[in-house]
């Protein structure tokens, strides 16, 4: 471990000076880091999109998720109910029911995911432009080569 840095989960992962241009730690140890990877793939997104407000059964998750493998749904589901942001509520019958649900932590990420998406939404016919000159450029530039 560098001098100075702290295993601590209060702190970042990042050392130095405050404000540090690199807002997370690239290293495989660092929670942030590990909080960031799990939270932001796809699938966590759209499950606790979908979870926002009921519980569902595994496969009406399944059914409105594309493409999401059993397993890959499997997984994505025990990592969020491991940190703590999906609850699994098991119901003793035959066959067994078994529901997810967003915990309260969970609903305070669906929060803020949604201000992600309401971004994007207001932002799309730029970064679209965006895309397409970029594009335009690259082309230009490989064609003078």
């Amino acid at each position: 471990m560098e001098e100075g840095t702290s295993k601590s989960p209060a702190y970042s992962c990042v050392t130095g000076a405050y404000p540090d241009p690199y807002q997370w730690d690239t290293r495989e140890d660092c929670e942030v880091r590990q909080i960031l990877d799990r939270i932001a793939d796809k699938w966590s997104l759209l499950v606790i999109a979908l979870l926002d407000t009921r519980t569902l059964r595994f496969t009406e998750l399944q059914r409105e998720i594309d493409g999401v493998s059993q397993r890959m749904l499997t997984v994505t589901l025990r990592q969020l109910e491991r940190d703590g942001l999906v609850h699994r509520t098991v119901h003793p019958v035959v066959p067994p029911r078994v529901d997810y649900g967003l915990t309260p932590l969970g609903s305070t990420l669906h929060q803020t995911i949604q201000a992600l998406v309401s971004w994007t939404e207001m932002h799309q016919r730029e970064i679209a432009s965006a895309r397409a000159a970029y594009d335009e450029r690259a082309a230009a530039a490989a064609a003078a080569r």
